[in-house]
């Protein structure tokens, strides 16, 4: 059992791919699940992040301060800005231009922790800056979603806030609580949680892709475009802010995924509750779930490489 769950969190890119290839091309089964179950899912793989957590993890806020603000700095700065200027750039309907900005505006994927020590990166600012930047996100996502696309959407800023509580910081908190007072049953968990989180984050995005099927053959290529560029250019921001500050190639490397790799889950969650009126909102965000997990395998590879560690 254990080598099937290595198997499925390694291949996990592969999952969420093929899965969304199905979802694309037969979607009906997956139109006939209702979008009411993406938040009680993405609570759940929220959930199993907080079982992963410990108070040691946030030790690294007051311990490396330093590295954690830059982290956090680079990430609710590079990718809200370049969703707001990839929308300018490529003149995207209002709608995508929505779900394009709320991936910019969600804090770091939970993935990102898996990609950083496949890269051989710092792990415990990985940890800590994912963990740090979800604190924030029920604050600054909502803020950064209004000050982006308030122009041309209205933004309910008090009930995304809300929506963040309840999907993302509740569970999170609840997996916590257990990590700490049910230590036994834990360790068990965490085992397999690499591989629970994966194949719910690929029926997720199968999902999502499903219902939103029609629209996506239709005007796919203009936002996987938006969504590779946003992806790519966050994660090379992301290194050349740490390079260019003097960090080490294990640390450029924690901020490079983290910046890089978004909650986009959370961004599907946010466009379906509360941006109905924008059908194509949640795409951005189905697109990106796909697509980081490839991009976050290959820099994996090419940052854990000998010949680019020694840079």
């Amino acid at each position: 059992m254990k080598v099937i769950c290595d198997f499925i969190a390694q291949w996990m890119g592969a999952l969420v791919l093929g899965l969304a290839l199905v979802a694309l091309l037969f979607p009906a089964p997956f139109m006939s699940v209702g979008t009411w179950v993406i938040n009680p899912m993405l609570g759940l793989i929220m959930f199993g992040m907080g079982l992963t957590l410990s108070p040691q993890d946030f030790r690294i806020v007051f311990s490396r301060p330093k590295d954690v603000l830059i982290g956090c700095l680079a990430q609710f700065t590079i990718m809200p800005l370049l969703a707001w200027l990839l929308t300018r750039v490529l003149s995207l309907p209002n709608d995508l231009a929505l779900g394009v900005i709320l991936v910019g505006c969600c804090p770091g994927g939970t993935a990102s922790n898996v990609i950083t020590y496949l890269a051989k990166g710092d792990l415990a600012l990985s940890v800590g800056m994912t963990a740090t930047s979800t604190l924030l996100a029920p604050l600054l996502t909502p803020l950064l979603t209004w000050l982006m696309a308030g122009t041309f959407v209205d933004v309910d800023g008090w009930g995304m806030l809300m929506s963040i509580i309840y999907v993302v910081i509740a569970p999170i908190a609840l997996g916590f609580l257990i990590q700490h007072y049910l230590p036994r049953f834990t360790q068990k968990a965490v085992a397999y949680l690499p591989a629970f989180s994966s194949v719910m984050i690929a029926v997720l995005v199968a999902i999502i892709v499903g219902h939103n099927a029609s629209r996506l053959l239709v005007g796919g290529l203009l936002v996987v475009l938006a969504v590779v560029l946003h992806n790519l250019s966050g994660l090379a921001l992301g290194y050349g802010i740490g390079r260019a500050l003097g960090l080490s190639h294990d640390k450029r490397t924690a901020i490079s995924i983290e910046v890089g790799m978004q909650n986009s889950g959370l961004a599907t969650s946010l466009a379906t509750i509360h941006f109905a009126a924008y059908p194509m909102a949640a795409i951005p965000g189905a697109i990106f779930s796909v697509w980081h997990n490839i991009s976050g395998a290959l820099v994996a590879k090419l940052y854990s490489h000998d010949s680019f560690h020694r840079k």
